[in-house]
């Protein structure tokens, strides 16, 4: 594994301070992109390492390409949608990266890292919905068929994507307080990338 692989260049090249950027393991599913982030962050444990546990990409999970059609007003929500999730934008995690580099509280730590608020995928919904004016049609993915679909997966990135999605429809909520007063960070909202995407400013 590539990751890996870098991790061993690492150590061999004398360099001690690794910063890795992973995700949220989901509670109770095991998948091979799950064990794979696990062993590299086991691995890194022997230097001075920071792990950055990031939760859902709110460019990736709520985007067309994942059935979150904001533009035509439709989304895809993979099981009831009333599970909160701290949608977190790739920028912040990036800039975390960064403050991690510089400050001496996230040496040999791992980090929980997420958006300034959980918001369930129904009231992500809603706010696109408020700030678009427009209703959204929403495309609803059991759980049953999320489980379907993990446990016929005939290969690994099958297998990963099939966990992904139903680690979605569990939520993952994380309380940012603690860490946005440590590091100063300030996170983008739910109501901040909705206005980028849809091209408006105005603030409600």
């Amino acid at each position: 594994m590539g990751q890996l692989h870098l991790v061993e260049a690492a150590k061999s090249a004398g360099i001690s301070r690794f910063i890795f950027v992973s995700f949220r393991p989901p509670a109770g599913i095991s998948s091979p992109l799950a064990d794979a982030k696990a062993h590299v962050e086991h691995a890194i444990t022997d230097l001075n390492f920071t792990t950055i546990q990031a939760s859902w990409f709110m460019e990736v999970w709520l985007s067309p390409a994942l059935g979150f059609d904001y533009l035509n007003a439709s989304a895809r929500i993979y099981g009831p949608g009333t599970s909160p999730v701290s949608w977190v934008s790739f920028p912040d995690v990036a800039e975390m990266c960064v403050l991690a580099l510089r400050h001496p509280a996230a040496e040999r730590r791992t980090i929980e890292f997420g958006g300034p608020a959980a918001l369930s995928p129904l009231d992500v919904v809603a706010r696109f919905e408020e700030i678009g004016g427009k209703p959204f049609k929403l495309e609803h993915i059991s759980e049953e068929a999320l489980r379907a679909q993990f446990d016929g997966a005939t290969d690994s990135m099958q297998k990963s994507f099939a966990a992904l999605m139903l680690a979605y429809s569990s939520g993952d909520a994380i309380n940012m307080t603690s860490i946005q007063q440590e590091f100063g960070i300030k996170l983008t909202s739910i109501e901040q990338f909705a206005r980028t995407v849809l091209g408006q400013t105005a603030t409600h």
